[in-house]
């Protein structure tokens, strides 16, 4: 999974923003602040074009790989049309969660290089630049929801509209956000890259595989049915998948909606408050 980095890290120019008289920073000085970081992190990438390879390429393999393996398997041969439908709609909530993870070994990366030590020199609020990494991971997220759902719509995947399928989008780009604050956090504990990677990995391959992205829970076996109910993915892609195909929605716009704040509420100032301590 890549990481945006670059060579030689260069500090924004972010202008000072008065503090108020007990040192904090007013709402206006952290917007502005969060917006030069953007620019900071978007000019990485540009520099960098490599680390958008995840979220080109990713989405492309794993639709081909999955559809024309088990699409046979799951609907038949000469049906994967149909297990297009399924499968997309789950992989949006998938490419949340993978993409999610490059925050976690950004974070981590620019501690080793030095980057943090020139933003703890400024007079800025700790958390815009958490903020900023989450923002251009979210604009790295809608292109690889992009890129996934033009190559659904090429293997012959349908929505039951367009304003459903905006929402499908949004939601996964709100789960997706809170999953970054437990990378972040990951990203801020753990000593090496690698060793966020690794970390990340554990979390990810239980979840994904153990969730209705891929197949339906009624062909597991009853505890892993358990698991799969409670799974945050599978209520992600059982709502991402309704709203798409018109399908009922049950509960699972709501869930889903409950774990990002939750995630985001539990895990938002634990991160910040590391990255006041490390700073």
């Amino acid at each position: 999974m890549s990481t945006v980095t670059t060579t030689k890290p260069a500090a924004p120019r972010v202008a000072a923003a008065a503090p108020s008289e007990d040192g904090r920073i007013g709402l206006r000085g952290n917007l502005r602040h969060i917006g030069a970081l953007v620019r900071r992190n978007a000019l990485q990438i540009k520099q960098d074009p490599e680390s958008m390879f995840d979220a080109v390429f990713m989405p492309i393999i794993f639709t081909l790989l999955f559809v024309f393996v088990f699409g046979g398997a799951m609907s038949g041969k000469g049906n994967q049309e149909q297990y297009v439908n399924y499968l997309v709609p789950g992989l949006m909530a998938m490419m949340g969660m993978n993409i999610a993870m490059g925050v976690g070994t950004g974070v981590n990366d620019d501690f080793k290089k030095g980057v943090m030590d020139r933003f703890r020199s400024m007079p800025i609020a700790r958390s815009s630049v958490l903020i900023a990494k989450i923002v251009v991971e979210l604009g790295r997220m809608m292109v690889a929801i992009a890129i996934l759902l033009a190559v659904g719509f090429m293997l012959g995947l349908s929505v039951h509209s367009v304003p459903d399928l905006l929402l499908a989008i949004g939601l996964s780009a709100v789960f997706g956000a809170s999953l970054m604050w437990i990378f972040i956090l990951l990203g801020l504990t753990m000593k090496t890259a690698q060793a966020v990677q690794g970390m990340a990995m554990l979390v990810l391959m239980p979840l994904q595989f153990g969730s209705s992205i891929f197949a339906k829970p009624t062909t597991m076996p009853g505890w892993l049915q358990a698991f799969t109910d409670y799974n945050p993915l599978s209520n992600l892609a059982d709502a991402a998948r309704g709203l798409m195909n018109g399908t009922p929605l049950g509960h699972s716009v709501w869930i889903t909606l409950a774990w990002s704040v939750a995630i985001t509420a539990v895990l938002m100032p634990l991160a910040v408050r590391r990255f006041r301590q490390k700073t």
